[in-house]
């Protein structure tokens, strides 16, 4: 058994080797047919093809036939014994030449053979050398097998059967007889392209749009299309290629020996729908969320909210008589979902007018959505009062409506300064802080002296901001206030306590010492609210230093009440020293929380602003590169964008006023040359090479990644400082994002190793608070786990986040589409989607 499968190995390599050639081209003409690449070419060339392919057969098989060679039983007997120790088969077939008359010679040799024997009991086959790298080496073989498992995935057999109709004299008459056709609807309807000849029927439903391609292949004439579903019609047309929209249902007839006929269905495609989905709320911060649902057969696009005034339906009175100054109405894009079906949903436009003139006045918003057939449709006006941030405060809420007064009309302006001079006449009882009276009274100053010479629109905006400015300090108040406050409380107290005062005028002062408590708390819980990060810090320090909450605050006024009303004045006295010992240690907590720093973090913040510095000037830098492709494109761009922002340095459609806030600074820093860019860039390298001299962490393999980091980061400041210089801004930029990639490796590794040297010494720096201080990146996170440069915080701070992403992604998207954009700016936006 051995040696048969020996020598069939053996016959396997011999064909393997002589006629691989022939095997090659047999897949590839195979792979050919099955692929119908027949069908794609001239007959001509198909015949000509096939003459090759047979010759080049024919040599192979001459080729190999000479190279190959039966093996023989003793070829294979050979191999066999090579591989066995002693060769057994060939002392198997040896005779003794000597000792034959000798019997102990006779039965050496005897017992020789029988071991022999064993040995080749016990043989295995050889297994054949298959390899034909030595006569393929550039694997020819392989290429071919390729295409034939590609045929096999995606040809057919059937398709071989096709050479049989290209014989000549049969071509013309097969190819006149052929037609394909396909009806691809529009992409935005998500349904597939349907084969004219695979369908069945005579009747086709399909969406409006679609696009419908014929192909006649044979003599010029055979066929011919009729149709009646687009708008111009099509009557006996016999190009070779046809291609018309269907607009109306209507009939398609081809004309011809294989002639189909089909009648069209239009499924028409029905405008979007939206509306408002409930009552318009003012949130906590003033942000107006007003939730609408919105419905499509496709899906919708994009939306728009316009927000006019509803002048007849404003109260007209006092500072609302005179008529209004004309004004834009507010346009905002809808927020629309960036994963799931658009078909039909329901999202909250969140936005803050608080700041706007038409806040808590009668408005009229209307919804309109858009869906990919550009089909645009209306909501019914929904009435409602713009909701905005209200002021509680009697004396905030004075200055807002003088601000309101103010932007109503600029005729106003007199009648503001009269209310606001006899609101400030006597401040003592009214001004809880003499910052805000000194405020008040330089606003005041400024609003008369511009009303003298006439107030000028940029005038009328810069006195609205100020007077924001101080209703939000009135209303908030401020944290050393509150304090003050309560100080003057607590020594009140201590000295009512001391001279004897009736059980009222304690009672009256504890309250009062309750309600600075009070004030002051919430005025640091706003305080951190507004911090973010460093609040939660602060918020963590106070709670490891004191393990005290706001009720155990309250338990201890409530133990002084009881001791006072018990007339134990010294216990009381002494529980009073306690609570200000208390309150002091506070303030000591949050002010080592606010400064102190160490010199590990003063070099993460330095590099932090330089990373910001470094993004500014390749911002820039983007900016100038577009304006030189794009003239007079940025500052539209920039101005619509900051519209839709929300917050402070509106655009148009937010503060009615054009080229406010941001834009205006952008297109001011846009103003400036690229030896200006250089000069900040050489600067910043300066300041970088400067840094790197005072980094922590000398010695170790974190400090060292680090200056290594930083010092990539330098030249790339080096090559982006040339090429501005050049007025290359394309290399500038390349140039510029090493540099911001190599600065943020070396915060990782500087945040590294200030980590590793913090548990090197467990002696210093043992709080909490400031271990985490030192781990954190620019952007003041806690860095995720196993060394990630994520985050495992909840960076996410109500709906408005998500509208601002989706905002961002479809602008992105928005501006990768548009073809006419340069081709720098379309590479970038789309590395962003990638990266996001």
């Amino acid at each position: 058994m051995s040696l048969w499968l020996t020598h069939v190995g053996m016959l396997a390599e011999q064909v393997l080797r002589a006629f691989w050639p022939v095997f090659s081209i047999l897949m590839l003409l195979l792979a050919a047919l099955m692929l119908g690449l027949q069908d794609f070419v001239r007959v001509e060339f198909v015949w000509g093809a096939g003459a090759v392919s047979l010759l080049a057969l024919v040599l192979a098989v001459a080729w190999g036939a000479r190279r190959f060679h039966i093996p023989s039983r003793v070829e294979a007997l050979s191999r066999l014994d090579e591989t066995l120790p002693g060769r057994p088969i060939q002392a198997l077939m040896d005779d003794q030449a000597i000792g034959a008359q000798d019997a102990d010679s006779v039965t050496l040799w005897r017992a020789h053979k029988h071991r022999m024997a064993q040995r080749v009991a016990q043989a295995e086959a050889v297994k054949p050398d298959l390899r034909l790298a030595s006569r393929d080496p550039y694997a020819l073989r392989y290429a071919a097998l390729l295409a034939l498992v590609v045929a096999v995935l995606f040809g057919s057999f059937w398709r071989i059967g096709s050479v049989a109709e290209m014989a000549p004299g049969a071509a013309v008459a097969g190819q006149g007889a052929t037609w394909e056709g396909w009806v691809e609807p529009p992409r935005y309807t998500g349904l597939p392209t349907l084969y004219l000849a695979d369908q069945s029927g005579t009747e086709l439903s399909i969406p409006q749009g679609s696009r419908v391609t014929l192909r006649f292949y044979g003599e010029v004439g055979a066929h011919s299309l009729t149709e009646t579903a687009s708008v111009a019609g099509t009557q006996a047309a016999t190009e070779p290629e046809q291609e018309f929209v269907v607009e109306h249902s209507g009939q398609i007839r081809i004309e011809g020996p294989a002639g189909r006929e089909w009648t069209l269905g239009i499924i028409s495609d029905a405008p979007p729908q939206i509306a408002v989905a409930s009552a318009a709320e003012s949130e906590a911060g003033g942000q107006m969320k007003l939730p609408y649902a919105a419905l499509d057969d496709y899906g919708i696009v994009s939306g728009l909210a316009r927000i006019e005034l509803d002048l007849a339906a404003v109260d007209r009175r006092y500072g609302l008589i005179a008529d209004p100054e004309p004004r834009e109405a507010i346009e905002v894009e809808l927020p629309m979902p960036i994963t799931g079906d658009r078909t039909d949903f329901t999202e909250d436009l969140i936005e803050d007018f608080s700041q706007h003139p038409w806040a808590h006045l009668p408005v009229t918003i209307t919804l309109m959505a858009q869906d990919a057939a550009d089909q645009q449709s209306k909501s019914e006006p929904y009435a409602t009062a713009l909701p905005a941030r209200r002021f509680f405060d009697p004396l905030a809420a004075a200055v807002i409506e003088q601000r309101r007064d103010l932007l109503w009309a600029r005729a106003n302006a007199t009648r503001v300064a009269q209310v606001l001079r006899a609101v400030s006449n006597h401040p003592e009882d009214l001004f809880r802080s003499d910052t805000a009276y000194l405020r008040l009274r330089v606003v005041l100053r400024r609003l008369e002296t511009f009303d003298e010479y006439g107030l000028k629109p940029e005038q009328q905006e810069e006195i609205a901001q100020a007077l924001w400015d101080l209703a939000a300090l009135i209303e908030d108040g401020t944290l050393a206030d509150a304090l003050e406050r309560m100080r003057q409380a607590q020594e009140r107290l201590s000295e009512a306590m001391k001279n004897g005062a009736s059980d009222e005028e304690i009672a009256e002062l504890m309250q009062e010492l309750r309600e600075a408590t009070q004030d002051y708390l919430q005025q640091l819980q706003r305080l951190a609210q507004q911090d973010g990060e460093n609040g939660e810090q602060q918020q963590g320090q106070n709670g490891e230093s004191m393990q005290m909450s706001q009720d155990d605050l309250q338990r201890m006024m409530d133990r002084i009440q009881e001791l006072m009303e018990q007339g134990r004045m010294a216990e009381a006295q002494q529980a009073l020293d306690e609570f200000q010992q208390m309150m002091e240690n506070m303030r000591v907590t949050q002010g080592q929380g606010q400064g102190g720093q160490s010199e590990g973090q003063q070099a993460m913040e330095g590099l932090a602003e330089t990373l910001r510095e470094q993004q500014g000037l390749s911002d820039q830098a983007f900016r100038d590169l577009q304006e030189q492709f794009n003239p007079g494109a940025q500052a539209g761009e920039s101005q619509g964008n900051e519209g839709s922002s929300g917050g402070q340095g509106r655009g148009q459609s937010h503060e009615g006023q054009g080229g406010q806030g941001q834009g205006s600074d952008q297109s001011g820093e846009g103003q400036q040359g690229q030896g200006t860019l250089a000069d900040r860039q050489q600067a910043l390298r300066d300041e970088l090479g400067r840094q790197e001299q005072g980094l922590p962490g000398a010695g170790t393999p974190e400090g060292e990644a680090a200056r290594e980091a930083l010092g990539r980061a330098g030249r790339a400041m080096d090559d982006a400082e040339e090429a501005l210089r050049g007025d290359d801004l394309a290399e500038a930029i390349d140039r510029q994002s090493e540099a911001m990639e190599a600065l943020r490796e070396g915060m990782r590794s500087l945040g590294e190793a200030m980590a590793q040297n913090q548990q090197n010494q467990p002696g210093q720096g043992t709080e909490e608070g400031d271990m985490q201080a030192t781990n954190r990146d620019p952007l003041g996170r806690n860095p995720g786990a196993a060394g990630s440069i994520s985050t495992e915080e909840d960076m996410l701070q109500g709906e408005d986040v998500y509208r601002r992403a989706r905002e961002l992604l479809d602008e992105i998207r928005r501006r990768t589409g548009d073809t006419d954009r340069p081709k720098i700016e379309l590479e970038y936006l789309k590395r962003l989607l990638e990266r996001f």
